[in-house]
């Protein structure tokens, strides 16, 4: 595992109090994958750390350590981004816990951090944030070598996920999927509202197998929010 790194691409995923006045960071990293990193002094009043680690912030971050736990040096921030507000910020949170609950320490992935990229421009504009997720998620899996195999589909036929086989041929019923929205999410177009439907049907049984029992935080979050709107 590196002993240093400098001035390295990255963004927050998560934060927490660590001792009195620091903050333990998880970050997503271009290079390295995902970094815990001790931000020593963040937490103390005027620290300018306390504003620069926020979440969907692109950051270039430096730090040293030999084990898995880093002592944080610098980071700075290149260009003030946006931050995302109500559902997309929501959508955001969903995301990064994906990554700190299924990305294994020091395991780069610069195809997926493009994409992250990406998922983060689109939150901040909120233009099309389903289509954005899905997207997202689908590369995830792909990454992780998880991949849903979908040009094999054919139009007009129906199938079904299982989470050994990917997508299998069925009888049409109400909890198959079409080839034609199979196609389309193979293709990331989401103009459709029966393909976005899919797509988030999908995804969200692909990945259960992979979280476990445990629950998604953002996903409570996200359903608590909907039921005092």
């Amino acid at each position: 595992m590196s002993q240093h790194a400098e001035q390295a691409a990255a963004f927050v995923l998560h934060s927490r109090p660590y001792r009195e006045t620091s903050l333990l960071v998880d970050f997503f990293t271009l290079e390295y994958g995902r970094i815990s990193a001790v931000a020593r002094g963040a937490r103390r009043s005027g620290s300018a750390r306390r504003f620069t680690l926020q979440p969907f912030q692109s950051l270039h971050v430096s730090w040293s350590g030999r084990h898995e736990l880093k002592n944080l040096s610098q980071a700075e921030v290149p260009q003030v981004m946006p931050q995302p507000v109500g559902k997309a910020l929501l959508c955001g949170l969903y995301a990064n816990e994906l990554l700190q609950r299924l990305l294994q320490p020091a395991d780069p992935h610069p195809h997926l951090y493009l994409y992250y990229t990406y998922l983060i421009q689109e939150l901040q504009q909120s233009t099309d944030l389903e289509g954005a997720l899905r997207t997202f998620e689908r590369q995830l899996l792909e990454n992780m070598g998880y991949g849903i195999a979908l040009s094999h589909c054919l139009p007009d036929h129906y199938y079904q996920y299982d989470v050994q086989q990917g997508m299998i041929e069925v009888a049409a019923d109400s909890a198959s999927y079409t080839g034609e929205c199979l196609l389309a999410i193979a293709e990331d177009r989401y103009e459709r509202v029966e393909v976005k439907r899919a797509a988030k049907r999908l995804m969200r049984e692909a990945l259960a197998s992979l979280l476990g029992a445990k629950p998604l935080k953002s996903r409570e979050l996200f359903m608590k929010t909907r039921r005092t709107a």
